[in-house]
Order: structure tokens, then C-alpha cells, then sequence
């Protein structure tokens, strides 16, 4: 009876298999049509030449490779993942301790109007939102009159059309994308640990350092993760906040497919995903290390 019951409970189990690799099929093959297709198409084009009438001709080659690696388009993504980067060190300087105020709030309605202010710039579309930073960015916006009303400065500052304004705006695109997965971690968080570590005479900046951001650092490193991937491949942002002086790898492929420029395009396609894939694998080897 026993053997019977277990060679039903292992028919069951290959049924049920069966069953959902049924269920994954039209995933898997949207996937396959969508995303891994013209993926390969992307790859097989970058190694190919640029014709007189601007079509894709053979033969293959890796001129394009080396172009996108030359000095003429280098800096340009050193400069995406520098902004990338100040952009998520911001969010996270800013995220986690309002992560860990919404977490520590005792009202249920508290934390829940909290995270929906969080959440509620989603609620308008990303360009809309840009468009928006323009009007508070300019010379004649929002943050200079305010900044003039309070006597801070003189005049109204050069904000619009700079760096400094495209990591205002990724910081204000991206910074939900830090608070939430810090703010999960935040709210499993036992603070009878930091009683105990100060009863075992650490101050609070050891307890901090020793028990409360190693214990968070999963939410650290996916809100990492989350904005610094997204900021990379960021276009619309440095298009509209940036302009002609603020260029990143995004504006970059832009102005390769405009210019039908298909090859190069896709070398610099494959050179942000392969950046993408180094910024995945580190979070794989360090991230799932913390969280085990």
C-alpha cells in the first residue's frame, strides 16, 4: 500500500509538472519572440557595416565595438555610470532613513499614508514628471524664487540644462525604488537587538554600523540595484533636464538609430547591457550572500 501510495504522490508530482510547463508555454514563447529574438538580431547587427545608403551590409566586423570604445564616445559612458552612480548614493542617503521612519511609525494609518506618498508620483506618467522639473529647475522657477524669497542667493542660478539638474531628476524619478525594498527589510527589523547591543555597551553609531545596516543590507543592495540600472539607460531625463551639455549613453543610441546608423547603435545596444549584466552579476555574488 505504501509503495502504491508513493507511486501515486510521484504521478501526481510529474502531472502537475507537465501541467505547468503547459502554463509557462505563451511566457515562454513571448519571451523567446520578444525579448531573446530581437535580442540576437541586436547582436548579429552590431558586428555588421554601415552600407553607402545607410543599410546594414556585410561583412562582419568589430569596428563598431571599437568605435564605441574609442575616445569619442568613452567619456560619454563614464559620464552615464558617474551619474548613475552620485544618483544612487543620493537615493540611498536620502531612502534609508525615511524608509526607516515609515517603518517605525506606530499607526498602521500612519505608515500607510506614508508609503502613499512614496508611491504617488507614479500615479502621473515619467514624462509628464520631467516636463514638470523643467518649470522647477528654471531660471524663472519655482526653486529660484523660492531661494530668492529667502535671501540665499542674488540671482536666479543656472540649474536647467546641467548635470547637477539631470541628478535632481533621476533622484526624484528613481527615489521610491530605494525606499520600498529598504523600507521591506526596515519593517522585519527587531530594535530589541539595538537594546541589546547598548545594554553590551555599544553607543548607538556602533548599533547602527554593527547591527542595523548589516541586517538591512538586502534592501540596500536591491534598492542599489533598482535605481542604479534604470539611471543608466536613462534618456528622457538627460534629454529634457541635461540638453545638448549633459549627454549619457541612452541620448547616445538615440541619436545612432535617428541618424539610421544601425550597427553602431547596437554596439552601443550591447555595451549598456553587457554594463546592465556587471551591475546583476554583482548584486547575484554579494547580494544573495546577505540575504542566506
Amino acid at each position: 500500500m505504501a509503495a502504491q501510495a508513493q507511486a501515486g504522490s510521484v504521478k501526481a508530482v510529474e502531472a502537475g509538472t507537465r501541467g505547468g510547463g503547459r502554463l509557462a508555454l505563451p511566457g515562454t514563447l513571448w519571451l523567446l519572440a520578444f525579448f531573446l529574438l530581437p535580442l540576437v538580431i541586436m547582436a548579429i547587427v552590431s558586428f555588421m557595416s554601415l552600407g553607402s545608403r545607410k543599410t546594414i551590409v556585410m561583412p562582419f566586423t568589430d569596428a563598431n565595438y571599437q568605435r564605441v570604445l574609442s575616445a569619442l564616445y568613452l567619456p560619454t559612458i563614464w559620464d552615464s555610470v558617474w551619474i548613475s552612480l552620485v544618483t544612487t548614493i543620493i537615493c540611498l542617503l536620502v531612502g534609508y532613513p525615511l524608509a526607516f521612519f515609515i517603518s517605525t511609525r506606530k499607526s498602521q494609518l500612519m505608515r500607510q499614508l506614508t508609503l502613499f506618498l512614496v508611491i504617488l508620483p507614479f500615479w502621473t506618467n515619467f514624462v509628464v514628471r520631467t516636463y514638470a522639473m523643467q518649470t522647477v529647475l528654471a531660471r524663472e522657477g519655482v526653486l529660484n524664487h523660492f531661494l530668492l524669497s529667502l535671501g540665499l542667493i542674488d540671482h536666479p542660478l543656472d540649474l536647467l540644462y546641467t548635470q547637477g539638474a539631470v541628478i535632481i531628476g533621476l533622484v526624484y524619478g528613481y527615489l521610491p525604488f530605494m525606499v520600498l525594498p529598504i523600507y521591506a527589510t526596515a519593517e522585519r527589523f527587531d530594535f530589541k537587538l539595538v537594546a541589546a547591543a547598548n545594554d553590551l555597551g555599544a553607543n548607538d553609531w556602533q548599533a547602527i554600523w554593527r547591527i542595523i545596516i548589516p541586517l538591512t543590507l538586502p534592501g540596500v543592495i536591491a534598492g542599489f540595484i533598482l535605481v542604479f540600472i534604470p539611471c543608466l539607460g536613462a534618456f528622457v531625463t538627460p534629454e529634457l533636464l541635461g540638453g545638448t551639455s549633459t549627454l549619457m549613453i541612452g541620448n547616445l543610441i538615440n541619436s545612432q538609430f535617428e541618424e539610421s546608423n544601425y550597427p553602431r547603435g547596437s554596439a552601443l545596444s550591447i555595451t549598456l547591457m553587457a554594463l546592465v549584466m556587471f551591475a546583476l552579476l554583482l548584486y547575484v555574488r554579494f547580494g544573495t550572500r546577505e540575504q542566506k
